[in-house]
């Protein structure tokens, strides 16, 4: 679906929303993210909090990319860059995060521990910001674009964490516990949203 970058509809941003939440997920479908969800995911307290905090990043950092990207690095001949320049914007926004998380919910920032300042290095995260440069997005479709790749994370994991804290582990055969019924659950999952491809288009 072809958009005008100057002048986006309320459907074409939606639908873009969409997209990125579900029928592209990015941790379901292109499996990016994954060390952070295997690590995070065991309760649904510590999944929401570390899916609201993507949410943030990468709706921020893909806006963010897209201006430095167009406005600095094309200009100047330096989009050879991008990749350094969009990992040094999302370790400043982790930063960020992770002081606000620290001041407010001490103890969400003491069971999220090293997955949070691991943001830094979230392949979603990266993910999206690269994935943006091959779309004819504008600067607010950008933005909503980060926004729904980030809640389809948040999704994906919340419903991972539910899934997890249900399943009494200790019940299960040793080489099932942990990592190997996690995974297990995320291809079952990943099932289930591949069905969603071709649905939208944008």
């Amino acid at each position: 679906m072809e958009q005008a970058a100057h002048s986006p509809t309320f459907l074409s941003v939606l639908l873009i929303f969409v997209s990125a939440a579900f029928t592209d997920n990015i941790l379901l479908t292109r499996f990016l993210g994954m060390c952070s969800c295997l690590g995070v995911s065991k309760k649904v307290d510590t999944s929401i909090g570390l899916g609201i905090a993507v949410i943030f990043v990468t709706a921020s950092t893909a806006a963010i990319n897209f201006l430095v990207y167009k406005y600095i690095l094309i200009p100047l001949g330096l989009d050879y860059l991008r990749l350094i320049t969009f990992i040094v914007v999302i370790a400043a926004f982790v930063q960020l995060i992770e002081m606000i998380i620290d001041r407010y919910s001490p103890s969400l920032y003491n069971a999220l521990g090293i997955f949070l300042p691991l943001i830094t290095v979230n392949c979603a995260i990266l993910g999206i910001s690269l994935f943006m440069l091959n779309k004819p997005y504008g600067f607010l479709e950008t933005f909503v674009y980060g926004a729904g790749g980030g809640f389809g994370w948040f999704v994906a994991i919340a419903i991972i964490g539910g899934i997890r804290e249900r399943i009494n582990e200790q019940a299960l055969p040793k080489g099932l516990a942990g990592s190997p019924i996690t995974l297990i659950i995320i291809g079952i999952m990943a099932l289930a949203f591949i069905g969603f491809s071709g649905m939208v288009k944008v």
